[in-house]
């Protein structure tokens, strides 16, 4: 119990410091490149933070559970937009580079379609559909690239919406940054998201272990660690983007990262096992006298709603705002609740 409690704090302590430097890389890059860091948040801190459910659901699938991919995906998302981009909101509002959101929001809906249709229609993932999720995410990246090269948009809108003292005092933190070379920046980017891959794990592992030994029930485990365990690198990213007054690259992140999941994390896992939703892991609710799965009646909708909440106001005005982190929280106690009843 004592070991598990220690690497415990070890994966805590390396996804603290893995996070600051992954943000660190990634503003840096943003900013030797002239790159909006909303840009970057969509696709390098994304990534970076994906990793960990990446990796579990690899592993799953290859071990022959591949259909844990399906609630690992819907759960992170839910979890990313309604528990870590609710209270980035919720604390500190800001203006957002609606433009450089314009992409990922829309690959994602496509692909939140492609994936509810098939789970409605068929209840099942087979690997076509797998095949082509990993084209929309190698179709995003192309697309991503192509549009920077050809429109490249500053961090204009970041810096309209740092004003005064906020201003001024930033300006002898970004001389600094730009000071570093190329390769010092990527490492940090490369280390960071490193550290908080094997923090992530270790967090999971062992505070599952913890879980087991002072007698919670699986599915508290399952509804709490390993959801929460594997959305930690983007809570971490978002709340050290917000400390260090980059809310742009904190968005941009969770938007990408939710695209992500069901694009690249479903996709390599439903590409190598193949699997239907009618098995037991699926946890059942009785609706109406009825039981259903709860993935197809409260997870995928949810999923689709929180989204639309957080990104449909930010398109249409540039902005965010403190009501949306608010409902974006209730949303995400109710359904905590609901799924222990």
């Amino acid at each position: 119990m004592a070991l598990h409690i220690l690497w415990f704090v070890v994966g805590l302590v390396l996804l603290i410091k893995g996070g600051d430097w992954f943000v660190d890389g990634a503003s840096g890059i943003a900013k030797k490149f002239n790159l909006p860091e909303v840009l970057i948040g969509a696709t390098v801190v994304s990534i970076g933070t994906t990793l960990p459910e990446v990796m579990v659901s690899a592993t799953s699938a290859l071990e022959g559970h591949g259909s844990m991919a399906y609630g690992n995906a819907i759960g992170s998302i839910i979890c990313n937009t309604a528990l870590v981009a609710a209270i980035t909101v919720a604390v500190k509002p800001a203006v957002v580079n609606k433009k450089s959101l314009y992409v990922p929001v829309a690959f994602f809906f496509v692909a939140a379609g492609i994936y509810a249709g098939t789970a409605y229609t068929s209840q099942s993932f087979g690997r076509a559909t797998g095949i082509i999720l990993l084209v929309l995410f190698a179709a995003y990246l192309a697309v991503t690239v192509i549009q920077t090269k050809r429109s490249p948009i500053g961090n204009d809108s970041v810096k309209a919406s740092e004003t005064g003292k906020e201003a001024s005092e930033k300006t002898e933190e970004e001389e600094k940054e730009k000071e570093h070379p190329v390769w010092w920046i990527i490492g940090l980017v490369i280390v960071g998201a490193a550290l908080i891959a094997v923090g992530s794990r270790l967090l999971v592992d062992h505070g599952v272990e913890i879980a087991k030994a002072i007698g919670i029930s699986e599915s508290v485990i399952a509804l709490t660690f390993i959801a929460l365990g594997t959305s930690l690198p983007e809570l971490v990213t978002a709340i050290t983007s917000l400390v260090k007054g980059h809310g742009s690259l904190s968005i941009g992140n969770i938007c990408g990262a939710n695209l992500f999941n069901l694009v690249l994390v479903s996709g390599v896992s439903i590409t190598i096992g193949p699997f239907e939703i009618k098995e037991p892991e699926f946890v059942t609710k009785t609706f109406f006298g009825k039981e259903m799965f709860s993935s197809l009646v409260i997870d995928t909708p949810l999923m689709i709603l929180v989204m639309a909440l957080l990104t449909l106001p930010v398109l249409i005005k540039g902005k965010l705002y403190r009501w949306q982190g608010i409902t974006l929280l209730l949303l995400y106690a109710g359904f905590c609740v609901l799924m222990f009843i």
